[in-house]
């Protein structure tokens, strides 16, 4: 993968950069942290470790952060201001990727209030604090749920996304609305990122590809929803963790061709961004089956099931924005990704 260019985070004055990354005991998280301290940057994490899946893949993951120079780890909830508050104080972060979230799409039909008081409420103390303390630039996850009723693709940062299809959606679109206001009237500098189907090595266990594993292995029908006739833009870990990290140093800057008479929603008078971090690329579902199968050497048995609500039967993701911006486009097939996968998925449950 070619990553020299002009934005590389490596050309960016690393001994002054501190950088404070939420949920890094997370999937993103945890492997972004890896790479800013790879670099030479400062690294506070924060993570409340809840038992939305299985906690010892969390703790399995800070291990691999322990002992790490400039790097200090904070069990915190962001939902807790006081404690918030004192780590921005004693860090003074210049930068802040705000990862941590209650994820899931399908957890959020059934378990609503989780999502409001971490999307919303752990948002809001994320964001504010980081307007209190001067940080730089605020980066934070968002996801290609937005698009939700969206069926124009490739799905373009530029488009409407006013119909999103589960609360979980819902609230990310509302922490994109969150950070233009704090743009806006605090000129704070913010970049939302539009995730893609991420998955990789440390995935988590309700991830699409760990289930289709899990079923293989233990001899399980995979569920394949829509008969299997579902596609989607999978993106690699490794090209996530390079969008993030660019993003980073490619500080929000108010565009000055925007419009009120023509809006574009990726952009703003304000220091306000919007990206897709995806392959450009969509995969059937029923091929990762087919890829899982090769690199585990066994059959697997095919559940074929209606829609899920909430579904969507495709995504695709335009990522010229991205590219424009940082210079860096992911790459990574799906056949390499899922073999660096499975290997992983070997290795970590001694299979």
């Amino acid at each position: 993968m070619d990553r020299s260019n002009d934005h590389d985070p490596a050309s960016v004055a690393s001994g002054t950069k501190r950088v404070l990354v939420t949920g890094v005991a997370g999937f993103i998280g945890h492997a972004v942290a890896l790479r800013l301290l790879d670099q030479g940057y400062s690294v506070a994490g924060i993570d409340s470790i809840t038992d939305y899946y299985d906690v010892r893949l969390k703790h399995d993951r800070l291990a691999r952060l322990n002992g790490r120079n400039r790097y200090a780890f904070h069990q915190t909830d962001i939902c807790d201001l006081g404690k918030l508050a004192d780590i921005f104080a004693a860090f003074r972060p210049t930068h802040v990727i705000h990862l941590a979230a209650q994820a899931g799409v399908r957890y959020s039909i059934t378990n609503p209030h989780v999502y409001v008081q971490s999307n919303l409420v752990g948002f809001t103390n994320i964001i504010d604090q980081s307007r209190l303390h001067g940080v730089e630039h605020f980066v934070y996850a968002s996801t290609s749920s937005v698009y939700g009723a969206n069926t124009q693709m490739p799905f373009s940062v530029s488009q409407n996304t006013d119909h999103p299809l589960t609360l979980y959606a819902a609230s990310k679109k509302a922490n994109e609305l969150m950070a233009h206001s704090f743009s806006n009237i605090f000129a704070l500098p913010t970049t939302g990122l539009r995730f893609f189907t991420v998955y990789g090595p440390w995935g988590r266990p309700d991830m699409m590809m760990t289930i289709f594993a899990d079923a293989i292995m233990q001899g399980r029908p995979v569920p394949l929803f829509n008969a299997g006739h579902m596609e989607r833009d999978f993106t690699y870990i490794d090209d996530i963790v390079e969008g993030v990290v660019r993003s980073c140093w490619v500080t929000a800057t108010p565009n000055p061709a925007w419009s009120g008479h023509a809006p574009d929603s990726a952009s703003s008078a304000a220091p306000y961004r919007i990206y897709n971090i995806g392959n450009g690329q969509p995969v059937q579902v029923l091929r990762v089956v087919e890829l899982l199968e090769q690199n585990f050497g066994r059959k697997a048995e095919r559940d074929l099931l209606p829609m899920q609500p909430g579904d969507v039967p495709a995504t695709f993701a335009d990522i010229s924005e991205l590219s424009r911006a940082t210079g860096f486009k992911p790459d990574t097939s799906i056949e390499v990704g899922v073999a660096a996968f499975v290997d992983w998925y070997k290795t970590y449950r001694n299979v």
